[in-house]
């Protein structure tokens, strides 16, 4: 019985943990998914100046009865196919939390709103430790030097990963909510808890 106790102690103990390193983003800075004005950041940029990590969450708020939020891949993210998707949003008020690392596409579910640019990629990264791995990666060969000097910018909507051999910079302030975040995990904690004592 002492073991279990133990174990549902060090359970909550790394729920807590995990979870309160998680922070919440509200799209575009203001969390409103809907046309961009032209005047205004595109929602690219918004992702390209933030870092998201794994157990992050986007927050997408929109009218339900005119928009949707698309979760496609690569091509149809490109083509603004709203017929092709992997998951969809449609309850005007969207909590999708990052369960691994690599590229998102969304888009609108209305496709003249994609066109419009309505489309977002966010790449997320490993976790907050810094740590990707258990074990090191090897050294990579070295290359021969470039003949070119400059290279050219991506194309408009695509995300340009470089690798950085300096310390991550924090990320900026876009309405995170690590508040809220870190009492959700603290409850979630006590009730795991609660529920391994009982049993």
């Amino acid at each position: 019985m002492a073991t279990r106790r133990g174990s549902a102690f060090v359970l909550a103990i790394l729920l807590t943990l995990t979870i309160a390193a998680a922070s919440q983003f509200k799209v575009g800075g203001s969390g409103q998914w809907t046309s961009p004005n032209p005047n205004s950041m595109s929602y690219n940029d918004w992702a390209e100046r933030t870092r998201f990590q794994v157990g992050d969450t986007l927050l997408f708020s929109y009218p339900p009865d005119k928009d949707s939020v698309l979760l496609v891949d690569r091509n149809a993210y490109n083509s603004c196919d709203t017929s092709s998707f992997i998951d969809q949003f449609k309850d005007g008020s969207t909590a999708f939390t990052f369960a691994r690392s690599g590229p998102f596409y969304f888009i609108s579910g209305n496709k003249d709103n994609c066109k419009k640019d309505e489309k977002l990629i966010v790449m997320v990264m490993v976790g907050r430790n810094g740590r990707t791995s258990l074990i090191a990666p090897s050294p990579s060969p070295s290359l021969p030097p470039s003949t070119s000097t400059a290279s050219s910018p991506p194309p408009k909507g695509q995300i340009e990963v470089s690798p950085s051999t300096s310390p991550p910079s924090p990320p900026p302030p876009s309405g995170a909510s690590s508040q809220v975040v870190g009492f959700m995990s603290t409850l979630g904690a006590a009730i795991v808890a609660s529920l391994f004592y009982v049993l």
